[in-house]
């Protein structure tokens, strides 16, 4: 693994940040952090990038222990916060030749790294003008990039594309992507359930300090169940008949009689969805609607960080 956790704890006063935090992220992928406001999403981060010190626990970063080892781990990590690290006055490639030449490059590799970058960034053409000219996006992987100058093996994002547009969300998205299939471990808390869906391998989901859940996204949605298909009939054609004709393939239904329509919770939605029109059309019924709804990563958030007087509703 090339970042490692284990029982990490840290507290502030009262508040246990971490309590408990487990976590392991294999080399070259991109692992989704995520939880509610409070979680200590950002405490981990924080614990892992050397920045504050832990209270107990092990943690591993590029193969070395952040607590006994924290300059070598400082020198293979690159950490991109919520606020942009960019000075704005300066133009692109000098942003990044000036964080060359402070992570120790000399001039000339600085400026050779920063071409290199801005290319990979696809953000040459507006290298020469000052930062306080970019979109959003454009900073955002301006970021990235800096935090890259190094080449790191591993990159934490901590929520990147907090209010951007969604076009500036997409620029980050390919520059993350790129990151990653070069080689390099990203650990990404975001607020944004799509994102982590779109971007993220395996995903962690936090809450009060603790890691509790953790598996690929299609496995996390897998655990709250399965997939739904609702046909919507039109008005004057019996539900409990087109329900009795379609038990046989897709399992009892749940009767809507405002909507007119019957769901059904099943393994495969698109097998389920085949047997279904079939069965309809041997029966001479026309569904107004067919619609098959797959469990979301929102879902799933909600779900496993709901409050004890929510999971009672």
């Amino acid at each position: 693994m090339n970042l490692e956790a284990e029982q990490l704890r840290k507290r502030y006063g009262d508040v246990r940040a971490l309590d408990g935090f487990d976590l392991a992220v294999a080399p070259g992928v991109i692992h989704g952090l995520l939880g509610p406001n409070g979680a200590g999403k950002t405490t981990a981060v924080k614990a892992l990038a050397t920045l504050i010190d832990l209270d107990g626990g092990t943690a591993r970063v590029a193969g070395f222990d952040v607590r006994t080892q924290a300059p070598q781990v400082r020198r293979r990590i690159g950490l991109i916060g919520q606020n942009a690290a960019v000075d704005e006055i300066l133009g692109g490639r000098q942003n990044l030749v000036m964080f060359g030449r402070l992570y120790g490059l000399s001039t000339v590799d600085a400026r050779a790294r920063a071409d290199r970058l801005l290319d990979m960034f696809a953000l040459t053409e507006a290298s020469g003008r000052a930062v306080s000219t970019y979109s959003g996006g454009m900073r955002r992987r301006l970021d990235i990039a800096a935090g890259f100058i190094l080449t790191p093996a591993v990159l934490f994002l901590d929520e990147p594309t907090t209010g951007l547009d969604p076009r500036g969300r997409n620029e980050v998205w390919a520059a993350v992507r790129e990151v990653a299939e070069a080689g390099t471990t990203v650990l990404l808390t975001t607020q944004y359930l799509d994102e982590a869906d779109q971007l993220a391998a395996r995903i962690s989901v936090m809450n009060h300090g603790r890691i509790v859940a953790d598996d690929t996204p299609a496995a996390l949605k897998r655990q709250i169940g399965g997939d739904r298909v609702t046909v919507t009939i039109a008005a004057g054609t019996p539900l409990e008949e087109v329900a009795g004709r379609l038990a046989a393939v897709a399992g009892p239904a749940t009767l809507d009689a405002d909507a007119h329509s019957l769901t059904f919770e099943v393994g495969s939605g698109v097998t389920a969805l085949a047997g279904i029109v079939r069965a309809l059309d041997s029966s001479g019924i026309t569904p107004e609607d067919l619609m098959l709804r797959r469990p979301t990563l929102d879902e799933v958030f909600l779900t496993l960080t709901a409050t004890p007087q929510e999971a009672a509703r």
